[in-house]
C-alpha cells in the first residue's frame, strides 16, 4: 500500500469518527481532524548503518561467542536477521558502488578499490539511493566513509572538490575521502576540508613523496603502530599510511577521536532533520585498519585492537539508536545493518589482529575473506529492523544490498528503472521468505554465482591463497561447486559428481555475466 493510500484510509477513518461524534457516539473529550490524521501518517525515516570489513561471525547474535555485540543484537533479535545476506563484493569500493547505484559493479571497470585521489567513480546523471529519495521529498544525508572518487581527477583539495556525494544525490555529506589507512587524512563538509588553513594548503601524491616529508622508511622512529605491508609511505599521528600527503596540519582527524567525531555528525543529522522524512547513509570505519579504539576502548576485548574497534562499533550503534529513540523517531525508521565485505585480521598494521584471535572466527565457519570469492569474502551481517512494523524473525533468503534500491523505491512509491537491483520489499520487511533466485558475487574482478543452496566457482588462473593476509581467494584450475547449505565451509567440491547441475549453473551464469567474463579463463565445459 502506498502512502497516499494510507493518508485516504486515514482521512476516510477521520469522516466516519466525525460522523459518530455527531451522532454523540465519539468518546468525550476526542476531537480529530483530517489535518491530525495526515500528522499521523509520515513517510518513513532510513537509516543505513554501513559497517566496514565486519565479519559474518564477528557479530555474537550470528555465532560469535568471543565478541559480544549487545547493540547489534539487538536489532538482530528484535528485527530482520538474514543468514544469506551479502554485499555485492569482497572489497569496499565495489560493494559501496552496487549498494548505492542497484548496479553489479562488475558492470563498471572502474569500480575497483579506489586511491584517495580518484575521480567520481559515480556518474552525475546515474540513478542512485539518495536520489531516488530525494524526489520523494526526502532530506539525504551522508555520514562516515565514500570511498567511490571525488571531482574529476587532480583534486585541489584547497577549494571546493566537486562532483561528489552532494552531485549524487545527498543534501548534506560530511565525509572521509577515501579509508582511514588512505591520505588525505581529513574530514570534508560538503566539499570543503574542515578546518582547513589556507595558509596550509594541502599537496597529496599516490606515486612520490614530497621533498623533506617524513615516511615510515626513512622514519620509523615515529611510528606508533608499524607496517606489515603496503602502509609505509606518509606517517600521520604516528601511523603510516597509503599515499604522500603534505601539509594541512589543522585539518588532519585524530585517529581514536574518529568514532565518536562520526557519531556525533549522525546524532546532529538527525536532530536537524527529524522534522521532515530523511535518508541517512551512516557508513562508520570499522573494523577497517587502522584500527584505532578510543582510550575507553583498549584492551576491552581482549582480542586487540580489532576486537576493542568492534566493541566500540558496537557502542557506537547502540548510542546512534538510543538518540532516535530519544528524538521519538524509532518507530518511524527503518534501520539497516549491515558490511560492505568479509573480515580480514592482518590488512597491513602489525596491530595483533592475528596473535589475539584466540578461539574467535571472525568468518562464523565459513571459508575465505575479504578478498575471496569464497563465502567469507560476501555473506556479512544483514539486518533490518523497524520497531513496531517488523517482527523478530531469521530469514534464510537469498538478498543482495543492492536490492534495497528497488525494495526502499517501493516503501515510499518512488521510481527506479534498469538496474540488477531486485524489488525485495515484504522480504526486508519480514512478511516474505521469496528472496533472489540467484546472485553474481564479485572479488577482484572474479565472479561466481549464488543460485539456490548452490556455489559455482568458474576456473581463474593465478594464486590460491594471498599471503599477505592470509585468505584463501577461490581460485582454481578446475571448477568448484559448493552446497553452501549442508556444507558452509566449502569443504567439498561436488563440481565433478555433478555435471548436469553445473552446466545448468554455469548457463545461469553466462546469461547474466558474458562468456567473456575473465582473461585468465582456463577451462570450458565440454
Amino acid at each position: 500500500m502506498n502512502f497516499r493510500k494510507i493518508i485516504l484510509s486515514g482521512l476516510l477513518a477521520v469522516v466516519a469518527t466525525g460522523m459518530v461524534s455527531c451522532k454523540g457516539e465519539a468518546k468525550k473529550g476526542v476531537t480529530k481532524t483530517a489535518s491530525d490524521a495526515v500528522k499521523q501518517v509520515t513517510k518513513p525515516n532510513v537509516v543505513v548503518i554501513y559497517l566496514d570489513d565486519l565479519g559474518y561471525g564477528d557479530v555474537s547474535a550470528y555465532g560469535g561467542d568471543a565478541l559480544k555485540t549487545p547493540n547489534i543484537d539487538k536489532l538482530a533479535n528484535e528485527g530482520v536477521k538474514f543468514t544469506n545476506g551479502y554485499a555485492s563484493s569482497a572489497t569496499c569500493t565495489p560493494s559501496r558502488y552496487a549498494l548505492l547505484t542497484g548496479v553489479y559493479p562488475w558492470r563498471n571497470k572502474k569500480a575497483k578499490i579506489l586511491p584517495g585521489t580518484a575521480p567520481l567513480l559515480i556518474s552525475t546523471t546515474q540513478q542512485t539511493l539518495p536520489k531516488m529519495f530525494k524526489a520523494k521529498g526526502y532530506d539525504t544525508g551522508i555520514v562516515g566513509k565514500w570511498h567511490l572518487g571525488l571531482g574529476i581527477g587532480h583534486t585541489n583539495w584547497n577549494q571546493h572538490i566537486s562532483p561528489g556525494p552532494n552531485e549524487v544525490g545527498f543534501d548534506s555529506s560530511y565525509i572521509m575521502a577515501a579509508t582511514q589507512d588512505r591520505v588525505p587524512t581529513v574530514y570534508i563538509e560538503n566539499g570543503n576540508v574542515v578546518g582547513l588553513d589556507p595558509k596550509d594548503p594541502i599537496e597529496v601524491n599516490y606515486k612520490e613523496n614530497f621533498e623533506g616529508e617524513d615516511t615510515a622508511i626513512s622514519n620509523p622512529e615515529k611510528l606508533k603502530m608499524t607496517w606489515h605491508h603496503g602502509h609505509n609511505n606518509s606517517i600521520v599521528n604516528g601511523i603510516p599510511r597509503i599515499g604522500y600527503m603534505k601539509g594541512g596540519e589543522a585539518a588532519k582527524w585524530v585517529d581514536e577521536d574518529m568514532a565518536d567525531h562520526f557519531l556525533a555528525k549522525a546524532k546532529t543529522y538527525v536532530k536537524e532533520h527529524k522534522k521532515n522524512p530523511f535518508f541517512l547513509y551512516y557508513a562508520m570505519q570499522q573494523p577497517h585498519v587502522p584500527r584505532t579504539p578510543h582510550p575507553r576502548f583498549v584492551g576491552k576485548s581482549g582480542l586487540g585492537p580489532r576486537g576493542d574497534v568492534i566493541l566500540e562499533a558496537d557502542w557506537v550503534v547502540g548510542e546512534f539508536v538510543k538518540t532516535l529513540e530519544a528524538e521519538g523517531l524509532l518507530e518511524n525508521t527503518l534501520i539497516v545493518l549491515s558490511s560492505d565485505n568479509g573480515p580480514v585480521l592482518n590488512d597491513g598494521y602489525n596491530d595483533d589482529a592475528v596473535e589475539k584471535l584466540g578461539n574467535h572466527d571472525p568468518k562464523g565457519g565459513l571459508r575465505g575473506g575479504k578478498y575471496s570469492l569464497y563465502e567469507a569474502g560476501t555473506k556479512v551481517p544483514f539486518i533490518t529492523y523497524w520497531k513496531g512494523h517488523i517482527q523478530p524473525k531469521v530469514s534464510d533468503a537469498l538478498v543482495c544490498q543492492m536490492d534495497l534500491l528497488t525494495s526502499l523505491a517501493k516503501l515510499v512509491d518512488g521510481k527506479v528503472e534498469g538496474t540488477d537491483s531486485e524489488e525485495l520489499l515484504d522480504v526486508f520487511l519480514g512478511k516474505s521468505d521469496d528472496g533472489r533466485a540467484s546472485l553474481i558475487l564479485e572479488a577482484t574482478s572474479r565472479t561466481a554465482l549464488r543460485k539456490g543452496d548452490w556455489m559455482m566457482i568458474p576456473p581463474y588462473k593465478g594464486v590460491t591463497v594471498n599471503k599477505k593476509v592470509n585468505i584463501e581467494l577461490g581460485n582454481s584450475k578446475e571448477f568448484q561447486l559448493y552446497n553452501v547449505k549442508e556444507d558452509k565451509g566449502q569443504q567439498h567440491n561436488l563440481a565433478t559428481q555433478k555435471p548436469e547441475l553445473l552446466k545448468e549453473l554455469l548457463a545461469d551464469f553466462e546469461a547474466v555475466r558474458g562468456k567473456n567474463y575473465s582473461k585468465t579463463q582456463a577451462l570450458e565445459l565440454k
